[in-house]
């Protein structure tokens, strides 16, 4: 499998840094699109550089490169995960401008009818922002803000993390992580673990 990253510059910066770890440890193959601003906000909230994170990554390319590979349909990739999404972002996607790396590879898994998931980070949420949620939703995106599954009782920031990615990659088929805590099978409540309650 063959995954496109996208870092912008909304606070959230551990999905991001979090979702490439897993990915290696899936041995999916990564392209990394970091803003300039993801640069500097991953080394403001994670103690990472953007040059550690980039490492993690199996490509990485610079947030105007729009001759790289995935600035293009015909590079096959099996889908891109914008994480963290800002509002910024979200609105140059939702509106098809393109005028960087990040947008354009968005642009062009919505163009190719692949899998795109924004983890859109704001709150709370104006209707200029909820109205960019639908219009990338009908174009195929899927709107994943990172929602705390607080039935899981996490007992830390890592565990909040790790359930939001790992639901993330479900999305994209890729179930054997062990990040995530399942309802009805991990957690069990009772003899009818069908819905929560």
């Amino acid at each position: 499998m063959r995954l496109v990253v996208g870092m912008s510059g909304a606070s959230g910066a551990i999905y991001g840094v979090r979702l490439l770890e897993v990915l290696r440890s899936l041995r999916v193959e990564t392209h990394l699109v970091m803003s300039e601003w993801a640069e500097t906000i991953v080394e403001d909230e994670t103690g990472h550089t953007a040059a550690s994170v980039r490492s993690i990554a199996d490509h990485s390319y610079g947030p105007y490169d729009l001759l790289s590979a995935v600035a293009s349909g015909s590079f096959l990739t099996d889908g891109m995960i914008v994480a963290p999404c800002s509002m910024k972002t979200l609105a140059g996607i939702a509106s098809g401008y393109t005028d960087n790396l990040l947008l354009r590879a968005a642009d062009v898994s919505l163009k190719e009818r692949r899998k795109l998931v924004l983890l859109t980070r704001e709150s709370p949420l104006g209707l200029i922002h909820l109205e960019n949620m639908i219009r990338v939703t009908r174009a195929g995106g899927i709107i994943v803000p990172p929602v705390p599954s607080f039935y899981t009782q996490p007992t830390s920031v890592s565990d909040i993390v790790d359930q939001t990615v790992g639901r993330v990659l479900d999305l994209f088929g890729l179930t054997r992580h062990g990040l995530v805590q399942r309802w009805g099978e991990d957690l069990a409540h009772g003899t009818d673990c069908s819905e929560p309650q």
